[in-house]
């Protein structure tokens, strides 16, 4: 009956949040990596294209904003169960040391975004092409704001694709990597490093949501959201930056 003890219900709440993320974070890659790509081969067959969408978009939706709101729920109660999680939490007096609290909350703010994001920008954005799918299929003229809607979502799934790996690095490199760099690691050096940590995701945020000159693919800042190839790119050269820094920062 350990399980049932706090130390069990910490560990079970990990478990619960490790497995969402994996669904999560699994239908991205999906979406990203084969869906989205795999479209333009139905070249002319716009009809084939609309049930790929109806049927199986829908279905793959569903699993994957829900999946994000268990993964951030899961994530939030072990903050809650975990006894003095947030004491001193950036300074060097905590106990599970300043190198795995800098490196947890990057992580966090990662997270915590990449589900906003797919609630606020692709879910609010994917109704509108669901359900010109559907329209199109019934024999109704397709909706003049599907492509607009499509564009966003298209923007902040690939956005939070780029994320992605450095929001895993950090989640799971507090425990297994960062531990390390507590004896040396200082609290300004972690706060350095996180504030700079979040000015650069913030920038690359509202680059996503066309802040910095529009949505339109005539863009060029847009580059790093314009294939899949280039998302893979972005989200290596993020997640170099902030190892490095976080290397000459916490080490």
């Amino acid at each position: 009956m350990e399980l049932l003890t706090r130390t069990g219900f910490e560990f079970g709440f990990r478990w619960l949040h490790v497995l969402g993320g994996i669904c999560w974070i699994g239908l991205l890659y999906y979406f990203n990596l084969v869906q989205v790509p795999s479209l333009p081969g139905y070249g002319d067959d716009n009809m084939a294209r609309q049930k790929t969408i109806n049927l199986i978009a829908r279905r793959a939706l569903w699993w994957f904003r829900w999946a994000a709101i268990w993964t951030l729920v899961t994530g939030i109660l072990i903050t809650g169960i975990t006894e003095n999680y947030f004491e001193n939490f950036m300074s060097e007096d905590s106990l599970a040391g300043v190198g795995h609290n800098a490196a947890i909350s990057v992580g966090m703010v990662l997270g915590i975004l990449m589900a906003a994001n797919v609630w606020m920008i692709i879910w609010k954005n994917q109704r509108v092409v669901l359900a010109n799918a559907v329209g199109i299929i019934e024999g109704r003229e397709a909706d003049p704001a599907a492509a607009a809607a499509g564009r966003k979502a298209t923007l902040a799934s690939r956005q939070n694709f780029i994320f992605s790996l450095s929001m895993l690095f950090f989640m799971v490199g507090a425990g297994h990597f960062y531990y390390v760099f507590s004896e040396t690691a200082t609290s300004g050096n972690a706060w350095t490093f996180f504030i700079i940590a979040c000015v650069l995701i913030a920038l690359l945020q509202l680059n996503a949501l066309g802040k910095f000159g529009g949505t339109a693919t005539t863009n060029k800042l847009l580059w790093p959201y314009e294939s899949q190839k280039n998302a893979i790119y972005t989200a290596v050269a993020l997640w170099a930056v902030l190892w490095i820094l976080s290397e000459i920062l916490l080490g």
